[in-house]
């Protein structure tokens, strides 16, 4: 089964808006809080990035939130639901 999860921070203006983005959608997803050395070590490794938040959908990295609403505008993050 392909997962849908973000890396985040509640304390994170851009988290908020990928919440709110996703929820609008109806896309559930599983929040993973980066809050540990070691946290942020796993991220850096899987993304490559060291920023929250950081968006997988059905296992595909999106990216961060503007790389999440870019999808969504484009029609990128409906491509990727459907697979």
């Amino acid at each position: 089964m392909k997962k849908n999860k973000i890396y985040c921070s509640d304390s994170c203006p851009f988290c908020q808006r990928a919440y709110r983005l996703l929820e609008q959608r109806n896309i559930p997803i599983t929040k993973h809080y980066v809050n540990s050395q070691h946290d942020w070590e796993e991220l850096l490794q899987l993304t490559g990035r060291n920023t929250v938040p950081q968006v997988f959908i059905n296992d595909v990295h999106i990216g961060g939130f503007d790389d999440l609403s870019m999808a969504d505008q484009s029609g990128k993050l409906d491509e990727i639901l459907n697979q």
